[in-house]
């Protein structure tokens, strides 16, 4: 309790000056509203369908603050709304899924779009048949929270994940709830594999009630369903879930088919899998299997298993890409999205008993696309021949890509942000070798470059570490463009630990968080300035999540970074395991518990090695983060305080790790801007 209570006292302080926590600070460079300004303006566009016969596009776009669904034929023309709602943007509309006959799609309406509530979430769900324009018919009223909608091949039942009660979205990322009661009794949620008889309204919850599902596919013909499940609490033991198969009813005995966590489970032990698809003659589950740090960010091998149990068979070994997201297109093949070195792949596999073995690479793009359902997702028709999907860019805001799939990339069918131009430099692919290892990363060049001068630039390095800085639009939201647009050149590394290299690599920073990957960042550094004028004494420093641990750690490593600016980090491994609720996804990465390996966590713990920062540091985050806590935070600052270096904290109430106020988002990049305004000016 002692403890508790040091820890609370400043978190107190903070929100008793809540009133000027955010009070606009003085503008030191008058381009800095005008680039919020700007990004304001995309708008995004969170998911898109296709339906069956490849006919009709239904897209999920932000309307005035809320996601709304929009209709269109495959060719993007006559485009329309459809709304559940007495006036169009009442309510969030999401999660759009055809229905087999092409005509009808099913959507979720929430009214209670507060993501800072702690009230029931409403979520109902509607069918809307897009052949006339009748009032959409409402198929059920659900107190809680659903999502990922998926039809049977027979279109009589409607499948999607549900949490009864809800109060929050079901995701480590989003704001844990207030910390009350006992901890891992009160008010705990799980999410559950539900389904919607269509002709009675019935609803059945099929999954156990003490199992925490967290994805799911319907077998071919209907009867059973494929699912990834684990123990509450949900947001903690996705890193250990299990692949399990039962019949599509309540109260079925389900059958374990992969448990990462065996002795017997060969390559996949202590990884993680997802995505599970039925092969068309069900008698297979394919899924992704590999080090991963984030539900959502998948990335791995593709694995196999017999449906009626057996061993799994990793069909990717060796592989020098990595594969997110698998679709089987025949009962020997399959479609798969992939990240190649930076870039966005969409290729063609044969897949035979024991080998998943690339035949045709679509298209490889300098873009981030999906359908919003998954990771690197695509839309298809029926018949595999038709593909839809987003795509963005630093050079082309989101847009909806649809077409026939063949050896190009679909172009846009909308033009809903086409009036957008970068307010940052050209993208550039950087590559360079470093101890055994081929790294990529991307180069934003300042806007207005000048070659004749020296620039400053700013290293983001991303979350994860198992994830990828793919080229994409920004929003408002922390990220690389704004620099670029306000005079800096902008390096963003793919070090080791990252996707689009095989498994290897993604595994290769294991028990070595902030030493090799690092020295991956410093070799790239050396590259682009080799390459471009790069003022090596102005350099600065920033990322998110495992990009803020990094931010943390690399001043006590280095004195090349002049500031840094680190977003929900991670100052100290050791106490970080206790205190944060996704503790789970750590001993993969560790080799241990911290009770057990207590050396490795403090290897890679920049408390310990705080003497060596000279580096001034603004720290920005969320109160009710649950993956990266506020008490981390705290614990650098204090220390770099006590150093008498030049530190800022801002703690931003009711925030998650990813911030969901506009205002929290505007304020955390305007103060990250003027910081290196402040200290890495990018005039000469």
């Amino acid at each position: 309790m002692p403890k508790r209570s040091l820890l609370c006292a400043p978190l107190l302080l903070v929100f008793a000056l809540a009133p000027n926590a955010f009070a606009a600070s003085p503008t030191v460079d008058p381009r800095i509203e005008q680039l919020l300004t700007q990004l304001g303006k995309a708008q995004s566009i969170q998911a898109v369908a296709m339906s069956p016969d490849g006919k009709q596009l239904a897209w999920v776009i932000e309307r005035h603050g809320k996601p709304a669904i929009e209709v269109a034929d495959a060719e993007g023309r006559h485009v329309h709304a459809v709304t559940a709602a007495a006036q169009p943007g009442n309510c969030a509309e999401s999660d759009i899924a055809w229905a087999p006959d092409s005509r009808h799609l099913a959507f979720v309406s929430n009214c209670n779009v507060d993501l800072t509530s702690t009230r029931v979430m409403q979520n109902d769900i509607y069918l809307a048949d897009t052949a006339g324009h009748d009032t959409p018919t409402r198929l059920a009223q659900l107190k809680g929270y659903v999502r990922a909608l998926q039809w049977t091949a027979d279109g009589k039942s409607l499948g999607f994940l549900y949490v009864a009660g809800a109060t929050r979205h079901a995701s480590a990322v989003a704001a844990a709830k207030p910390a009350a009661g006992e901890v891992g009794v009160t008010g705990v949620e799980v999410q559950r594999v539900a389904s919607l008889d269509i002709a009675s309204g019935a609803l059945h919850e099929l999954t156990p009630a003490g199992m925490y599902a967290y994805e799911f596919d319907w077998s071919p013909d209907g009867s059973r369903i494929a699912y990834t499940a684990a123990l509450p609490p949900g947001d903690n033991n996705w890193w250990i879930a299990k692949l399990y198969v039962q019949p599509a009813r309540p109260d079925a005995a389900a059958t374990m088919l992969v448990d990462p966590g065996s002795k017997d489970s060969g390559s996949l032990q202590h990884l993680q899998i997802a995505l599970p698809r039925w092969s068309p003659d069900a008698a297979r589950i394919a899924f992704i299997g590999g080090l991963m740090s984030d539900q959502g960010a998948t990335g791995g091998d593709i694995y196999a298993v017999p449906a009626s149990g057996g061993a799994s068979v990793d069909l990717t070994p060796g592989t020098h890409v990595t594969p997110s997201w698998l679709d089987w297109s025949g009962p020997q093949s399959m479609l798969v999205g992939q990240i190649s070195n930076g870039q966005s792949q969409l290729a063609d596999y044969a897949v035979s008993a024991t080998r998943a073995k690339q035949q045709r690479v679509h298209f490889t793009v300098a873009a981030s696309i999906g359908d919003g359902s998954a990771a690197m997702a695509m839309a298809t028709s029926r018949d595999h021949r038709g593909i839809a999907f987003v795509q963005s860019s630093y050079a082309a805001a989101a847009e909806v890509h649809a077409g026939v799939l063949g050896d190009a990339a679909p172009a846009a069918v909308t033009s809903i942000n086409a009036g957008l131009t970068p307010a940052w430099g050209k993208a550039e692919s950087v590559e360079w070798d470093n101890q055994g290892f081929h790294v990529q990363g991307w180069l934003l060049y300042p806007a207005h470059y000048d070659a004749k001068k020296t620039y400053p630039m700013i290293v983001v390095v991303h979350g994860g570490p198992s994830s990828a800085v793919i080229p994409r639009w920004p929003g408002v939201g922390y990220g690389a463009a704004p620099f670029s647009a306000l005079g800096y050149f902008v390096f963003m590394p793919n070090p080791r630990g990252s996707f689009g290299q095989g498994e290897k690599y993604v595994q290769a920073n294991r028990k070595d968080f902030g030493y090799g990957d690092l020295r991956d960042t410093l070799a790239g550094i050396d590259a682009v300035e080799k390459k471009v004028p790069v003022d090596d004494k102005r350099l600065g420093l920033t990322g998110w999540s495992y990009g803020g641990f990094m931010s943390m750690f690399a001043p006590t490593q280095t004195q090349r970074f002049r500031a840094v600016v680190a977003g929900a980090g991670i100052s100290n491994w050791q106490s970080y395991y206790g205190q944060n609720l996704i503790d789970q996804w750590m001993p993969p990465f560790f080799g241990a518990s911290v009770y057990d390996d207590p050396a490795v966590y403090a290897k890679s713990s920049a408390i310990n090695f705080i003497k060596q920062v000279k580096t001034p540091m603004l720290i920005v985050v969320g109160d009710r983060d649950a993956e990266c806590p506020a008490p981390q935070s705290f614990e650098m600052w204090h220390a770099l305080r006590a150093q008498g270096v030049p530190t800022s904290l801002v703690v931003y109430p009711n925030e998650g790790h990813h911030f969901v106020d506009p205002a929290h988002q505007r304020d955390v990049l305007q103060r990250a801007l003027e910081w290196f305004g402040k200290y890495l000016p990018a005039s000469n």
